[in-house]
């Protein structure tokens, strides 16, 4: 490292011939005139916050940036402490997974904004104040000039004034790190490999369909060319905890429409009944707009349409697969139930099974 004036530069940063301390003592006048033999640059202004160092004024502004960085780390901070703790798994029984997405939100906006006010306050109230005018010019700069351009870059370092303030330095630092776990966190729920619930829904055997209010779906429930949206129940009270690849859309025909299958999926249905999975094959996105003369379902983010009497098949929009088909049945008590699990990848085509 090389040193000028007590302050150090990158090594292989060459030694310019400056000298910086008086270069800060000459008058406004005398200051551009040396500035402007730099690669034509001209100071306009230049003027210290505060001439006086110590000063009650200065200790008040240094106080508020440093507040501002001590939110910015107590938001991390609680970002990271929400994300591991707020539940977050879709609960019909229960709301409080709702607050998870706002929770975090919240606590990384009052993150960044306090990092990004703090910054911005200590260039209006710290930082040395300057201005300087540079004329436009074509190709490099001379070396000269390079050099002594280095030297003045190095110099903003003091005008900061970051050097006298341990306060400033210490919040700071912990505001950085708390920024850098905004950006950590989160990663940490992909260390867990996924294994084969990544080709599993919440669907098995003889697992009841159930609405959204709770009630156990019977034949007649729904009218023709009805649809009604369901989940897997559960036997603990009839409460759900329902997985997001497991909503499925059951859906009785109406007279004289029928279902042409997929080879092997000839009895999915039943009856006049078929239930597919509510999630598009395209982002992911409900499609649940039910056109029931024509027996198309229209997803209403991306506008693909699935013809049900072709099994779903996609015929408009970037939908590429057909929905998947869930086998079901009634069992002894008169209620549909499901008779296995999907055997196909659940929405966008991004997972395959062999």
């Amino acid at each position: 490292m090389s040193d000028v004036d007590g302050r150090h530069l990158h090594a292989g940063t060459p030694v310019p011939d400056v000298d910086l301390e008086t270069y800060r003592t000459l008058s406004l006048e005398d200051q551009a005139h040396e500035a402007s033999k730099i690669d034509g640059v001209t100071i306009t202004h230049r003027r210290d916050r505060f001439p006086v160092p110590g000063t009650k004024a200065e200790k008040r502004a240094e106080r508020v940036v440093a507040l501002c960085f001590v939110a910015a780390f107590v938001g991390a901070l609680a970002f990271t402490v929400c994300y591991v703790v707020l539940p977050w798994r879709y609960d019909i029984s229960s709301d409080s997974y709702a607050w998870f997405t706002p929770v975090l939100g919240l606590t990384m906006a009052i993150s960044l904004f306090g990092f990004g006010l703090g910054a911005i306050l200590w260039a209006k109230l710290l930082i040395t104040e300057e201005e300087s005018v540079q004329e436009r010019h074509g190709g490099y700069s001379e070396q000269e000039d390079r050099e002594t351009t280095a030297a003045i870059v190095s110099d903003g370092w003091d005008m900061t004034g970051i050097a006298r303030r341990p306060l400033l330095q210490r919040v700071l630092g912990l505001s950085v790190l708390a920024l850098g776990a905004l950006a950590i966190v989160p990663l940490g729920g992909l260390i867990k490999k996924p294994k084969g619930e990544l080709f599993r829904t919440g669907w098995a055997e003889g697992t009841r369909l159930m609405t959204g209010d709770r009630r156990l779906v019977r034949p007649g429930d729904i009218e023709a060319g009805g649809i009604e949206t369901v989940f897997p129940a559960t036997e603990e009270g009839l409460s759900m905890q329902v997985r997001a690849d497991s909503v499925v859309l059951l859906i009785r025909l109406r007279p004289g429409q029928t279902v042409t299958p997929r080879p092997d999926q000839e009895d999915y249905g039943w009856q006049d009944y078929v239930a597919f999975s509510k999630i598009c094959t395209h982002a992911g996105c409900p499609a649940s707009l039910y056109e029931q003369q024509t027996g198309r379902l229209l997803c209403p983010c991306h506008q693909s349409q699935f013809d049900l009497l072709q099994d779903a098949k996609p015929v408009f929009g970037p939908a590429a697969r057909p929905l998947p088909k869930l086998a079901i049945t009634v069992d002894d008590e008169g209620y549909f139930v499901a008779r296995r699990d999907f055997n196909e990848a659940i929405g966008p085509s991004f997972w395959e099974r062999p």
